[in-house]
């Protein structure tokens, strides 16, 4: 039996909340637990929106206090420290951790209790944050990055952007086991459903921040050719810009609001197609990301009209599993969709392979087999 802590020291990521992160986080648990493992978290920031089917996960809690600069810096290095004395003292016999600044936690355990350490790097955080907030000790910062990948029988990347700027920061020693594997998707939760009846629905699933390009979606849908029905999932920092753009443009848009990991699958049922608008990016470094809207969109036998960005180009067979256009192009965006919202028998050409790419590449269980493999198998 495996006892597998699982690490999430970042006080931006509720493990139960319905971020994106929170989903990985969430889908990486219920994974281990389809090996059989026993499963307990460890974190400072536990969330309340628990999946009926992971409330009987033990979760361990250090909450880091509010603050700036050093201060919260050095509680998170404390936290960390907390959540691996605890894990320690629990006797795990692996440990999965998703990188977090200042934590040194899987160091610490795996050296403790000489087990195999897993890590899981979604970001180039100290850039991050270095560049959007404030980072008082970058070198500390890299010297706990360091320490990590270093006592990690593996370091797991979401894209190759990211697994390059670690190899960067580490020792050639290590590089080796620094290992690109994509963000996946819950291919039995999230399942194709049949086309509601009516105009074509287009969906957008996600947080309204600016790098998700909502506001170019909007326009496209304002000066669409054909007709095209608009649901927007999710809420954030733009939601009150985005649905006044909406009106200023007289482009019906349906806000749902943010919704709950669990009610996502509801979200997409009966939609045609769906879109990631991401936005043309200045520092073509910032696109490192492993989009899970799409991973999640193609589980639903949805075609994807996407923005051809970052990683976008290597998920999305243009043609194939959905189209790719430039990104920032309102013009663009909308005769895709239009070519699409017209097109019902290549729709539904696509929303095969795109539910094939899905289930056959990209299940959460396919994903943890390949971070594992070799070292648990």
């Amino acid at each position: 039996m495996i006892r597998l802590a699982y690490l999430c020291v970042d006080p931006g990521v509720p493990v139960f909340g319905s971020k994106g992160a929170s989903v990985h986080v969430q889908e990486i648990i219920r994974s281990w637990r389809s090996l059989g493992a026993e499963v307990t978290v460890y974190c400072t920031r536990p969330g309340t929106d628990i999946p009926a089917d992971l409330t009987d996960v033990p979760v361990v809690v250090h909450r880091i206090p509010k603050g700036d600069g050093a201060a919260r810096e050095q509680a998170q290095a404390a936290a960390a420290a907390e959540l691996a004395a605890r894990a320690i003292v629990d006797g795990a016999t692996a440990v999965y951790e998703r990188y977090s600044l200042f934590s040194d936690a899987l160091a610490r355990i795996t050296s403790a209790l000489d087990v195999p350490g897993f890590l899981e790097v979604n970001a180039p955080l100290i850039d991050e944050q270095r560049i959007h907030r404030s980072l008082e000790d970058e070198a500390g910062a890299l010297t706990v990055l360091q320490r990590q990948v270093a006592a990690a029988s593996r370091t797991v990347c979401v894209s190759e952007p990211v697994a390059v700027w670690v190899k960067e920061r580490v020792a050639n020693e290590h590089e080796a086991k620094v290992l690109v594997v994509p963000n996946g998707v819950n291919v039995d939760r999230i399942r194709p459903t049949a086309e509601a009846a009516g105009i074509p629905t287009v969906v957008f699933v996600g947080t309204l921040k600016p790098w998700h390009g909502v506001e170019t979606l909007i326009r496209a849908k304002a000066v669409a050719s054909t007709d095209w029905a608009l649901r927007i999932v999710g809420d954030g920092p733009e939601g009150q810009h985005l649905r006044e753009l909406a009106v200023a443009h007289g482009a019906e848009v349906e806000f749902t609001g943010a919704v709950t990991p669990e009610l996502i699958p509801a979200a997409l049922a009966g939609c045609a197609l769906a879109a990631a608008p991401y936005p043309e990016m200045e520092d073509a470094s910032d696109q490192y990301f492993s989009p899970l809207k799409i991973y999640e969109y193609c589980a639903a036998g949805l075609p994807v009209v996407a923005s051809r960005v970052g990683q976008v180009p290597s998920i999305i067979d243009d043609g194939v599993t959905g189209l790719l256009v430039a990104p920032s192009d309102p013009g663009a965006l909308a005769a895709a969709i239009d070519d699409l919202a017209g097109a019902p028998l290549a729709r539904s050409a696509m929303s095969n392979a795109a539910r094939s790419l899905a289930s056959d590449h990209h299940s959460w269980d396919g994903v943890l087999a390949r971070i594992t493999e070799g070292i648990l198998s």
